[in-house]
């Protein structure tokens, strides 16, 4: 296996600068997912580093060779397309024995490297049936046999589970992760599913308009954003416009004296603090950010409940409970809230992350 090494990339369209400036180190057998919402530029990223798409200005290393101007066959990857890319009039073996005979590997070693694959891939036995015969997850992993059985130094997915119902998803993706880390393969992952991200991935690339806003790992992104798209798009936050009045004090528009965990901001500078909903509590202990509201509307969730509380203010915030949590004192048990109920809501200043205001 090899590291990726991406230096300066960018990739324009006419007038569009669909990739801009991206410069990214996958370590060798590390999984990197590149996430983001559609038109952000991680699957052209994805595929310049596949040789599907020419960059337009930057470098491109698989190791240590430069491989920006070289085609697909040459480079040595394996990608998995989003809609599988399987031939209908092929076997299953077929299939995967396709990039061996376009590589013109000797025909008397194909055999055993197709049967090796489709055992990694658990589908021993249906190198026979075509795929029109077998179930979307069977497709899928037909799908990541072709790729593996050129044995590339980098292994590219492309959204490879969005075709995938919800249940199937979780399973399959589960496989994949498996199989990446035991057999140590460099990987690149594009998704727009962050849970899909946060479950999978070594590090998280974070992109929006071509341009990558934050990489780290899943904690690390999700604890520590860096910006509010980060903030908004991993997971979710409350978010809450103001000022900065005092070291460690934010006052929102609203008129909630909000204490923050202090990062040196200047009293008069404009901001958002981000409160994930997890973090708030109804009831608690009494502490600095402590205030009165209403309940506005109650979620089920199965595992949790959502409350969206009506502050005093006139500023809203989401909580979301266990609903295994027993109600303290003062609070209310998630299960028995009403929208109407009166509550007060709390959080810790360290809950409270202080943001640039969100770009206009």
């Amino acid at each position: 296996m090899s590291q990726v090494s991406l230096r300066r990339l960018v990739k324009r369209f006419g007038a569009v600068k669909a990739v801009d400036d991206v410069t990214l180190d996958v370590r060798e057998g590390e999984l990197v997912a590149l996430l983001g919402p559609s038109g952000c530029g991680k699957t052209t990223t994805l595929r310049m580093i596949a040789g599907f798409i020419a960059a337009t200005e930057g470098q491109i290393l698989i190791g240590d060779r430069d491989v920006t101007h070289l085609p697909p066959y040459r480079r040595n990857t394996g990608m998995v397309f989003q809609g599988y890319a399987l031939f209908p009039h092929m076997t299953v073996a077929q299939n995967v024995a396709f990039g061996l005979e376009m590589r013109k590997v000797a025909k008397a070693d194909i055999a055993p490297r197709v049967a090796e694959a489709l055992r990694l891939v658990r589908l021993d036995g249906l190198g026979e049936r075509m795929p029109r015969q077998l179930s979307g997850g069977q497709q899928q992993r037909v799908a990541l046999a072709r790729a593996l059985v050129i044995r590339p130094e980098v292994f590219l997915l492309d959204e490879p589970l969005s075709n995938l119902d919800a249940k199937l998803r979780l399973s399959v993706r589960v496989e994949i992760r498996q199989l990446q880390q035991s057999l140590g393969l460099t990987t690149v992952f594009v998704t727009h599913d962050q849970e899909e991200a946060l479950t999978l991935a070594d590090r998280l690339v974070v992109m929006s308009q071509g341009s990558v806003q934050q990489i780290g790992t899943p904690e690390a992104l999700y604890e520590r954003p860096a910006n509010h798209f980060v903030a908004d798009f991993i997971g979710r936050s409350n978010f809450l416009e103001g000022r900065v009045t005092a070291p460690g004090m934010f006052r929102t528009r609203g008129g909630l004296d909000v204490a923050f965990a202090d990062t040196g901001a200047s009293p008069r500078d404009a901001g958002v603090l981000a409160i994930r909903p997890e973090k708030v509590q109804v009831g608690g202990e009494a502490g600095p950010n402590r205030f009165p509201g209403t309940i506005e509307f109650v979620t089920y969730l199965g595992a949790a409940t959502e409350l969206r509380v009506r502050l005093a203010s006139g500023e809203a915030v989401a909580v979301t409970r266990p609903n295994d949590t027993p109600a303290g004192d003062g609070a209310v048990a998630a299960r028995a809230a009403m929208p109407g109920q009166p509550v007060t809501v709390s959080w810790p200043p360290a809950a409270a992350l202080l943001l640039a205001p969100p770009a206009a």
